[in-house]
């Protein structure tokens, strides 16, 4: 892309690399290679022991379960020994030691289940070579044992690698082909979490100055100075921004690239599309990448209503003596109604009462103009982190999330979702651009994905919530839900960012 701040001569090509800050304090390449391999190769360990651990376990548990199995605990662990080879072969084929692959966590896990279940039948075709009998008690409890063993060791590994790349340690050395907006977008993505595990080392860029009077032309098609910029700088990866160059230079740079060994990554447009919705096909010689549609009625819509149904009722019922029990202590404590209702947009923009247990002071809205000097944030939100309306006990309530119990009446009566877009004022409603109307296609809910990120803490803003409640809209399932719901858990435990 052209710089308006910098001259360039007539039909000469210039390269611009902006370097990382920190990149000469972080280890030289060999160094970070071996730490890599290192970890690697604590990795394929820690899978080996917990694959045998857990074949233990299901043998075990087999004898106590099953005691008449002809075969022996013996037996099957003379079996496993005599299969162990397989399982690295199994998790390598499912490419669990290849970070590229296993972005996400759920991606992980999906390729952790079709390991154990492509190693459990190589075990099981492999015993009849051996003629040793496999019981189907000892095949469904060694299977169980092996996920949650497995998955749980992969999911503290993560915990490890994402603390490690936090601290700076293996991030992966990436060069951006493209200093345009997307590549901009690109690099703030991956400074800002370092969990991704990217470092960004610089932005490529080739300029090639018109002749006077004439637009300058982008180039980003000088493949062999690319090259060696990526080899003195130790950097075997490199991102194409798809929007930053053009197609004939992107294909000459792509192949010299993978040519010369390099990793190369081309990102899209689509930012806040779910890439499970995403299909890659081959439509002639070009990749296309289709894009699901939302569906969010029908069965979807009556599945995610039971299901709120089936959790709101019984928690309801459940805390329903925690709730009294506030609603006490609250009309003691302070004069005023125990709950608090007020108007909330809901789906389609039909209007609802939202109901809270009260734990501000009963005029507290009518002080609302005389507090909006100390609002904290500059768009539609109003928030004051040491609010001086809420009570005493209202800032208990709050941190344990009690005045948040009656709103399972909602959920109930279905004004609302257990999870969906935080429920939005109307004041609030009426400064929306068209764009974050949409948040009033679904319900709104309890809990949600601005809530789990954070839940109102300082790092938030209008842009955030926006663009988390928007995702959710855009990419709903009841996957999704399930996860959001998880994560709640300890959010509310640990009384993160309370709002």
């Amino acid at each position: 892309m052209t710089t308006t701040d910098e001259t360039r001569t007539t039909e000469q090509v210039v390269s611009s690399v902006q370097l990382y800050p920190n990149s000469r304090e972080l280890p030289v390449a060999a160094a970070r290679r071996q730490l890599l391999n290192t970890s690697k190769l604590s990795l394929v360990f820690a899978d080996l022991f917990v694959v045998c651990l857990s074949v233990v376990a299901g043998s075990w548990l087999n004898t106590r379960i099953n005691p008449a199995d002809p075969t022996p605990a013996r037996g099957y662990l003379g079996l496993f020994l005599v299969t162990l080879p397989i399982w690295p072969a199994v998790l390598t084929q499912q490419l669990l030691y290849r970070a590229r692959f296993l972005g996400r966590r759920v991606d992980e896990i999906a390729r952790v289940i079709r390991a154990i279940a492509l190693g459990m039948l190589t075990t099981a075709a492999l015993s009849t070579v051996v003629r040793v009998y496999i019981g189907r008690t000892w095949l469904i409890l060694v299977t169980i044992c092996l996920l949650v063993g497995v998955v749980t060791e992969r999911l503290i590994a993560r915990k490890l690698f994402d603390l490690a790349r936090t601290r700076g340690t293996l991030l992966r050395p990436v060069l951006i082909a493209g200093r345009n907006a997307e590549g901009r977008l690109v690099r703030e993505m991956l400074e800002s979490d370092p969990s991704l595990g990217y470092r960004f080392d610089g932005f490529i860029e080739y300029l090639l100055q018109a002749e006077p009077g004439q637009s300058p032309l982008s180039l980003l098609g000088d493949p062999a100075r690319v090259i060696e910029l990526a080899d003195s700088l130790g950097v075997n990866s490199v991102i194409v921004a798809a929007t930053g160059i053009d197609v004939g230079s992107s294909n000459r740079l792509i192949r010299a690239l993978t040519e010369h060994g390099v990793h190369v990554e081309i990102s899209s447009t689509l930012c806040d599309i779910a890439s499970s919705r995403i299909t890659i096909r081959p439509v002639g010689r070009v990749p296309m990448m289709y894009i699901e549609p939302v569906m969010r009625n029908g069965w979807r819509a009556r599945t995610k209503r039971l299901f709120d149904l089936s959790i709101a009722i019984p928690v309801f019922v459940a805390t329903l003596p925690v709730l009294l029990t506030a609603m006490a202590i609250v009309k003691r404590t302070s004069p005023g109604k125990a709950l608090f209702r007020q108007a909330r947009v809901g789906r389609d923009g039909e209007l609802f009462d939202m109901i809270k247990v009260r734990t501000m002071v009963a005029d507290a809205e009518a002080q609302l103009d005389e507090l909006a000097h100390l609002n904290e944030t500059t768009g539609v939100l109003f928030k004051i982190k040491n609010d001086p309306r809420i009570t005493p006990i209202g800032k208990w309530l709050r941190k344990l999330s009690i005045d948040e119990l009656p709103q399972l009446i909602n959920v109930i009566r279905g004004e609302m979702s257990l999870v969906g877009p935080r429920p939005a004022l109307p004041s609030e409603a009426e400064q929306w651009d068209n764009e974050l109307h949409n948040r009033l296609r679904v319900q709104p809910g309890i809990t949600g994905m601005w809530q789990v990120n954070g839940r109102g803490g300082e790092d938030d803003h209008d842009a955030t919530y926006a663009q988390l409640d928007l995702y959710y809209v855009d990419n709903w399932s009841l996957v999704t839900d399930l996860v959001i719901l998880a994560r709640t858990v300890p959010v509310v435990l640990t009384h993160r960012g309370q709002h």
